[in-house]
């Protein structure tokens, strides 16, 4: 005989359970959310995330975001379009986090790594990557791509790629 063949009289359940199986004298407690918020620039409308590091600003600092500006509008974007999330102020953010909190289709990363973001995946600079449904890009920090034609170069081939354009 198993378990789930046992038969229990009436009575015997309910000397088994004289007391309710949930107290409903107990008061009803406010539950918190423990969904991670995080600040970032931008209205995100089309689900672009821009992740940098950025230490000496709360987003993203004046020379880069000027540079940054450039490169959406040759690429059809603005400011309402895309989230621009700055890891150095929000520790907590993942792939999954942005994922999950921004509904990010397209990632790319400036100065950061891939395993800073927790991605259980590996690549190279310059290399289009598909995971979690989404797409990620990764490049050099953006004052290092200010200075640098090649690097420019090669960031606008893979945007081009990812944004059709």
């Amino acid at each position: 005989m198993s378990l789930n063949d046992i038969k229990l009289e009436p009575v015997l359940v309910q000397e088994l359970y004289k007391r309710s199986l949930v107290d409903i004298n107990i008061e009803k407690k406010k539950t918190v959310s423990s969904k991670a918020t995080f600040s970032f620039l931008g209205n995100n409308k089309k689900g672009i995330a821009i992740v940098i590091s950025s230490k000496e600003a709360i987003h993203l600092p004046d020379e880069a975001l000027n540079f940054l500006l450039g490169i959406l509008s040759a690429c059809k974007l603005s400011m309402e379009d895309v989230a621009i999330l700055n890891v150095e102020k929000n520790k907590e953010v993942t792939y999954q986090s942005i994922a999950s909190e921004l509904k990010a289709n397209t990632v790319l990363l400036f100065g950061v790594t891939a395993a800073s973001l927790e991605l259980p995946i590996q690549f190279p600079d310059y290399q289009i990557q598909r995971y979690n449904n989404q797409v990620y890009l990764s490049a050099p920090t953006l004052s290092a791509l200010e200075k640098d034609k090649v690097e420019k170069v090669k960031l606008w081939n893979c945007l081009k790629q990812v944004f059709g354009i």
